[in-house]
């Protein structure tokens, strides 16, 4: 299965209450979605956090089945720092992408990520939105 995820997450006041989303499609139909509130955090945090549950749903449900996963965010900062484009500075980021890669390799399948205008990341922003 071709394994499609898009992630969003958001703080009112950044930091403040934060909420993630996501939306998981299996070889183009939407088969998952979550939402949840993850408590006060700023904006990059949030969108940390998504990215690391979605790979935490990935390995509890789909790891078997997933011949390649892509993930899409409308964070620039974020998406360029998993790809390795831009510096990793602060210390709570990089424990973020070391818990990236430790699931990364879990789940072996190839996994890509790209950054997509944030029109096209409307469903998982509905749900950061919606709590």
């Amino acid at each position: 299965m071709v394994l499609k995820v898009f992630t969003d997450g958001g703080s009112k006041g950044n930091p403040g209450p934060s909420t993630i989303g996501m939306v998981f499609y299996g070889d183009g139909k939407k088969i998952f979605h979550h939402h949840e509130s993850i408590g006060v955090a700023t904006n990059n945090e949030a969108e940390y956090a998504a990215l690391i549950k979605a790979l935490e749903i990935i390995m509890k449900n789909y790891a078997s089945q997933a011949k390649t996963v892509e993930f899409f965010s409308d964070s620039r900062l974020m998406v360029n720092q998993v790809n390795g484009f831009f510096k990793v500075k602060q210390g709570k980021i990089k424990e973020y992408i070391l818990k990236i890669r430790g699931l990364e390799q879990e789940i072996k399948a190839p996994i890509t990520y790209h950054l997509i205008p944030r029109e096209k990341n409307r469903e998982a922003d509905l749900l950061v939105n919606s709590v």
